[in-house]
């Protein structure tokens, strides 16, 4: 299973709870904030892959924390689901208007927010999630960690499947070498621009004996792209 990070921003412990086990019994790693500030400062050290952010915090609204995330260069990409009990049409609309993905109101069950929660990732980070990807006859599997090029198995490290999977997922966009950096190595590691080389190369070398690295290309003074 592609295990995401999800950070459970709540400040009535029970609910934190009961969202914290279920998420962490269907695979995810989970960090948790009982405020605003609290929530603030974890993403900006931890960077989650998805935030389920409560309403009604005791410092401030979670509406204001997703304004804030959504004006954040390296913030605004982060998945928000917004918890609140707040069900009125005007609501979610504030609610979706401060930048939340999703809006989710309580009471609210396990199963249905695991359904939310995976169709956000599937809208936003797709590389996050276990969903099979094809290309032409190129086919990555993340539950298994194998790829398959023209019903021959090929072998990939780690960081060039991550790669791959990221590629895969967002394929036509080209992508700088600090973007590459910050989706599949993390904005929190510090590693040098030139090692995203280094593995494109190594990822073209396992692509070639199907040919399929004429798939990675590379945009002169740009980056790299998946040429689908």
């Amino acid at each position: 299973m592609t295990s995401s990070d999800i950070l459970v921003v709540e400040d009535e412990p029970a609910i934190q709870e009961l969202i914290a086990v279920n998420l962490e019994h269907a695979g995810y790693r989970i960090q948790r904030a009982y405020s605003g500030g609290e929530a603030e400062a974890l993403i900006r050290e931890v960077r989650p892959d998805l935030i389920l952010l409560d309403w009604m915090l005791p410092d401030l609204a979670g509406t204001v924390l997703a304004r804030r995330l959504r004006a954040d260069a390296r913030m605004k990409d982060i998945p928000i689901i917004m918890l609140t009990a707040r069900a009125q049409e005007t609501d979610k609309v504030e609610g979706l208007d401060a930048g939340a993905d999703d809006y989710v109101t309580k009471p609210f069950s396990p199963k249905e927010l695991l359904a939310r929660i995976k169709a956000v990732l599937r809208r936003r980070a797709p590389q996050l999630t276990d969903d099979l990807i094809e290309v032409g006859d190129l086919q990555l599997d993340p539950a298994a960690h194998r790829v398959n090029a023209g019903g021959r198995d090929l072998a990939l490290g780690p960081t060039e499947f991550k790669l791959l999977h990221f590629f895969m997922t967002h394929p036509e966009r080209v992508y700088t070498r600090v973007q590459l950096l910050d989706h599949v190595w993390g904005d929190h590691v510090f590693v040098e621009e030139r090692t995203v080389d280094v593995h494109i190369r190594r990822l073209r070398q396992a692509l070639e004996a199907t040919s399929h690295d004429r798939l990675i290309e590379t945009v002169r003074g740009t980056g790299y792209r998946l040429h689908a």
